[in-house]
């Protein structure tokens, strides 16, 4: 895991009320973080993300990602590092819609 993916990890999606795992592989693609219950993945962008290449690649795998009915979050590397309170609040804002959703998921327990 990259320094970005461990602040994430470690600081929030750890512990957090709903199951996430690491590096999920879904279809031909290895996502950095993914809820089953939530249908939520939540990936990690550093600098093999840059060029039109890169973004067209991108696009593409979270097109592919949503024909399965799955909600892809990005981030940036330096956002998770230098911000994790806020990705954290973006993420929960997220979970909130998909609550809210006619068949919301279960949690934990907790």
């Amino acid at each position: 895991m990259t320094s970005a993916e461990k602040k994430l990890w470690y600081g929030y999606l750890r512990s957090h009320r709903y199951i996430f795992l690491r590096q999920k592989p879904i279809d031909n693609y290895i996502v950095d973080f993914f809820c089953s219950k939530l249908k939520l993945v939540i990936e990690i962008d550093g600098e093999t993300h840059i060029t039109e290449e890169d973004k067209k690649y991108d696009k593409k795998r979270t097109m592919i990602l949503e024909k399965y009915g799955l909600k892809v979050l990005r981030f940036w590397n330096y956002d998770v590092l230098n911000g994790i309170e806020v990705i954290s609040e973006i993420i929960e804002r997220e979970i909130g819609k998909i609550e809210q959703s006619p068949q919301p998921p279960l949690t934990r327990g907790r």
